[in-house]
């Protein structure tokens, strides 16, 4: 097979790949295929001549040559070199596509991926440390190059995320519960990485992982691990306050009680860690008096409760904004006037239902920033993580698509 004057020249193809087999030989097209095929095979086989690139074009500067024309002629190889889509293109780095063909086949997405799991070792009762080499191992079975860390403390997985994104890694794994998956969060929106968060929920209340698409696989490591695997990035908001990020609810009054009496009862697990101290904080829970105001409406009174939602559930199964999309640019906010126990009690069971809606007490709307004011200093929660600033104020504002998140299919 020849060359235009002045070109390379390449020595000529096998014979079993340009001849066909039959009566017939190749068809054209077919010819056209394999004559690409041999040609690449035979300049990766041979040294590069020296001499002036085809039609005189600079190869330096960035034009093709004859063996890209050719490559560009093979349907799988164009395949493999180009995007499927724009999760692809940003989550897999390409090798350069003459090493994909030494290689005999384009590589599997997955066998570029580096991750971090960052194991929370106190979240579901030590169930995250006992299962943290065995998450590792399967994702190591999907191709994905991994490391596993434990958290030394409060505070430390949110900087063990940020260091991770800075050296480049591109998959951070939260191995625990809701108050992982914020420290991991806010590792990763405060140093502006691209790198994308998954969680294997093994804590109480799993919020955060419903929203992924993971948390019917809880108990069942290896699921999860292939959920995630094939799971694709999807950009979520979140929510901001006094400097922190939450990412699936904030909020004041009788949440931060209930999280409060929680703290105190450790040895309850499950959802039974949600419903006792809900149950023991309404005897003792008085309203609070709250101003809110944002553009869509304003609120000012007694008050049992307020959510500012990004997603669905807060409390492990308290369907709060059972409408809210996290990816909306919007903040769903449900507010609950005063009123007497008993009421209160009822309206429990509607709001596990998502249907507290239609309540006279119950306020919903959506906003993408609201100013909260109280009459002492506020106890605030951020995805279910107690905050006391000192502040009897504070502005409530949603960062639009600044996560990237890994969601199940």
């Amino acid at each position: 097979m020849g060359a235009p004057a002045g070109g390379r020249q390449y020595p000529a193809p096998p014979r079993r790949l340009v001849q066909g087999r039959g009566r017939g030989g190749l068809r054209p097209h077919h010819r056209g295929e394999q004559e690409a095929r041999a040609r690449v095979a035979c300049s990766l086989r041979s040294p590069r001549p020296s001499g002036p690139p085809l039609d005189g074009r600079d190869i330096a500067a960035g034009e093709e040559d004859a063996d890209e024309r050719a490559l560009r002629r093979v349907p799988e190889l164009q395949r493999a070199r180009e995007p499927q889509g724009e999760a692809e293109a940003d989550d897999v780095p390409a090798l350069p596509l003459r090493i994909r063909y030494r290689l005999g086949r384009a590589l599997p997405a997955t066998a570029l991926i580096h991750a971090l799991v960052i194991c929370n070792p106190a979240a579901g009762r030590g169930l995250a440390r006992r299962e943290g080499p065995r998450v590792a191992r399967a994702f190591r079975k999907q191709g994905w190059t991994v490391d596993l860390v434990e958290t030394k403390g409060p505070l430390h997985a949110g900087r063990l995320a940020a260091e991770a994104a800075g050296r480049g890694v591109e998959r951070l794994i939260a191995l625990g519960g809701d108050g992982t998956v914020h420290e991991v969060a806010n590792g990763l929106l405060r140093a502006r990485s691209g790198a994308a968060l998954a969680v294997v929920p093994v804590g109480s209340g799993n919020d955060f992982a419903k929203l992924t698409g993971i948390y019917p696989y809880r108990r069942d490591i290896e699921r999860a691990v292939a959920k995630i695997a094939t799971a694709a990035p999807r950009r979520f908001d979140a929510g901001r306050v006094l400097g922190e990020y939450f990412v699936n609810t904030m909020g004041l009054g009788f949440g931060p009680a209930v999280v409060r009496t929680r703290n105190a009862m450790p040895s309850l697990k499950g959802f039974l860690s949600y419903l006792v101290p809900v149950l023991r904080t309404f005897w003792s829970y008085r309203p609070i008096h709250l101003e809110v105001i944002a553009a869509e409406r304003r609120e000012t009174g007694n008050m049992m409760m307020l959510e500012v939602c990004n997603g669905t559930t807060a409390g492990g199964d308290y369907r709060f904004a059972p409408d809210a999309d996290p990816g909306d640019g919007r903040l769903d906010v449900c507010l609950i006037r005063a009123v007497s126990l008993p009421r209160f009690l009822l309206a429990i069971p509607r709001v596990m239902r998502g249907t507290h809606g239609t309540m006279r007490e119950v306020v919903q709307f959506r906003t993408r920033s609201l100013t909260i004011r109280g009459d002492a200093a506020l106890l605030l929660h951020l995805d279910g993580e107690l905050r006391a600033p000192g502040a009897a104020e504070c502005t409530v504002t949603v960062e639009r698509a600044c996560l990237n998140v890994l969601v199940a299919k």
